[in-house]
């Protein structure tokens, strides 16, 4: 007996109301329990689903056997607590095709479904005459044979095309297979420039007698096109020429699908919208080209946010920001942070910081952002209190979604009262850095890595030295064990300064070791070095000039939203710059709890020093968002 397999390329399989029975037959009655239900909607008690699938192995774990459960429209009732009689039948019926479906995915097209509601099967029970309430609920599959591919043929293909390696002859003939092989023959035409690459025809026959389907899709590529005009609609506030300028649309180029995405990302990037729609035309314009309508919806242009941080030694650190979109209608952001830190801190007196930033996108490139930044810092360290302000502007290019680079000119300056009394810092510098960012999720990685470098050349004035500032900074994560339970997740940090003496470098260029962002079990900046020496020859402590950390991480996922964490942490600080002269070091390990949150983990960690001599007990951690 031969059957053809009709339209499951491109479209689903449909099937309401019947049981399948193998080999093809469709069979469907009329009720034969017409009013014995009576029609109600009361549910009383709960409702027991089995899912028996023959031959699975494993039984109710078994890999089959469990998609289908996965896939039940009565699974999902129930996970709603809707059970009612009528709830139950209406999911029963709907859940013949889905079954279906699923074993055409599979390669099963001998299978035979049957759904019974308390013995009775759902496809036989007319809509109106749901019972009043069910009690149990059988869903019982027959997958029958396996079908192989006797042939896999798709063509013509474009060069580089992804096909599914598996559609191939001896494989399984799922029906997933065979329209992911026809979406990636289309889309390696469309990379490659045509647009309008669809599938031409598809012919595809099941042989139930050798349990063997013949695949053949033929592909119609159309003709190379290029893209044409972009026309925009839906901006209200947003100038149209910056519009444009923004999104960087490739007119007369050759077309690429993934040029219209880095169109779909530039005016993501903004924040101005709330939705963005670019639909390619229908037909093709003269000479082969693409016209592209954009439609934008802009979302409100003011928001506000806030954040906080608790640490037993370190004190509480709260943050707000209130941003602006859209300043002057080009697609400027406005951003103004406070930062309130060391409240309450054991070691020194509260700090403060204003920052005020203007980013305009679209400057000289579509991917490149200009910025002027105003910060002013009050700092009161244990010894010494630092008043700081700078002046800068620069700009941003992105050159991929993972890899960014900036470049500033600054002015700083800044006035330090110490033992020695007040000493004033006046540099000019041009800080670039530049970031790799390969992480799958920047809130929570389970895998990748992140690279980051920032060089810092500065001139001094009057006592100022001059020199250049190093920091890098790498961050590795990996996943094993059943849905990535598990994941060792590692950073290390190392920088220096060149060139200068340290009493004669501005103290916020100087690097110091120990709290929530370094060394945990050690307070906040507890380990620098003691050089600069005060009246008397007593010393003060400041940064060192040179530092290097290492932290490594293990962490288990125990429930959905609750992890759980174990670290330990090193630090070092040098006297001079190259990781040269007197140095010390201090080591710390602890327990963290995460609990998973739409915005990120929220983070609580217990830690305590193991080694140096800057520990001063148990130190508590609490905020948002994996410690690196």
């Amino acid at each position: 007996m031969r059957a053809y397999l009709t339209a499951i390329l491109m479209a689903g399989t449909a099937l309401g109301g019947a049981a399948w029975m193998g080999g093809g037959a469709l069979a469907q009655s009329s009720s034969p329990f017409s009013g014995l239900f009576g029609g109600g909607s009361r549910a009383e008690g709960p409702v027991a689903l089995d899912v028996q699938v023959s031959g699975d192995e494993g039984g109710e774990d078994g890999a089959l056997t469990r998609r289908i459960r996965q896939s039940l429209l009565v699974t999902g009732a129930l996970d709603e607590d809707r059970t009612t009689g009528q709830d139950i039948l209406a999911a029963a019926r709907g859940d013949y095709a889905r079954v279906l479906g699923l074993l055409y995915d599979e390669g099963f097209y001998d299978a035979a479904i049957s759904i019974t509601l308390d013995g009775i099967e759902a496809a036989g029970v007319a809509p109106l005459d749901a019972p009043a309430q069910v009690a149990r609920v059988v869903v019982a599959v027959e997958p029958g044979r396996t079908f192989r591919f006797s042939r896999a043929a798709i063509a013509p293909v474009a060069p580089d095309s992804e096909i599914p390696t598996d559609y191939a002859s001896g494989e399984i003939a799922g029906t997933g297979l065979m329209r992911r092989a026809a979406l990636a023959g289309v889309d390696g035409w469309r990379n490659a420039g045509h647009a309008k690459a669809d599938v031409g025809d598809q012919q595809i026959v099941a042989d139930h007698d050798a349990a063997q389907v013949d695949s053949q899709i033929a592909l119609a590529p159309g003709p190379a096109v290029t893209f044409g005009r972009m026309t925009v609609g839906g901006n209200q506030r947003l100038n149209e020429r910056r519009l444009r300028k923004i999104a960087g649309y490739p007119e007369g180029t050759r077309f690429d699908p993934d040029e219209l995405e880095t169109v779909r990302q530039r005016l993501r990037r903004t924040g101005i919208f709330s939705a963005i729609t670019l639909q390619e035309a229908d037909d093709l314009g003269p000479g082969d080209t693409l016209d592209v309508d954009l439609t934008v919806v802009e979302q409100a242009t003011r928001r506000i946010g806030a954040g906080a941080e608790i640490s037993t030694s370190d004190g509480a650190l709260l943050s707000a920001y209130w941003m602006h979109r859209n300043l002057l209608g080009g697609g400027e952001r406005l951003r103004i942070d406070g930062r309130v830190k060391d409240i309450g801190s054991e070691t020194s007196d509260r700090d403060d910081e204003l920052t005020i930033r203007l980013d305009r996108p679209a400057t000289i490139t579509a991917d490149t952002t200009a910025f002027v930044e105003a910060e002013v810092q009050q700092m009161r360290e244990e010894d010494y209190d630092e008043d700081t302000a700078t002046l800068g502007f620069g700009l941003n290019h992105i050159f991929s979604d993972r890899l960014t680079a900036d470049i500033a000119l600054e002015y700083q300056y800044s006035r330090v009262f110490d033992a020695n009394g007040r000493t004033d810092f006046k540099v000019l510098a041009l800080p670039a850095e530049v970031i790799w960012d390969r992480r799958e999720d920047q809130n929570n990685a389970k895998r990748g890595f992140y690279l980051s470098a920032e060089v810092t050349p500065f001139t001094g004035f009057e006592d100022t030295s001059s020199g250049l500032r190093a920091l890098g900074e790498g961050r590795a994560f990996r996943s094993f064990g059943a849905d990535d339970r598990f994941t060792l997740a590692g950073r290390a940090r190392a920088g220096s300064v060149f060139g200068t003496d340290i009493e004669t470098t501005p103290r916020n260029y100087l690097f110091f070791s120990g709290g929530g962002g370094t060394v945990r079990g050690h307070p906040y900046q507890s380990l620098g070095v003691e050089e600069i020496s005060g009246p008397g020859g007593v010393p003060i402590k400041t940064g060192g000039l040179s530092v290097a950390s290492a932290t490594a991480e293990i962490r288990m996922q125990v429930r959905e939203k609750i992890g759980l964490v174990a670290f330990a942490d090193y630090g070092r600080v040098w006297t001079e710059g190259s990781f040269g002269g007197e140095s010390g070091d201090q080591t710390g390990a602890g327990l963290g709890v995460r609990y998973d949150t739409p915005i990120g983990p929220l983070r609580f960690d217990v830690a305590g020093p193991v080694s140096g001599d800057t520990g001063s007990g148990v130190q508590l951690y609490l905020g948002l968002g994996q410690a690196f």
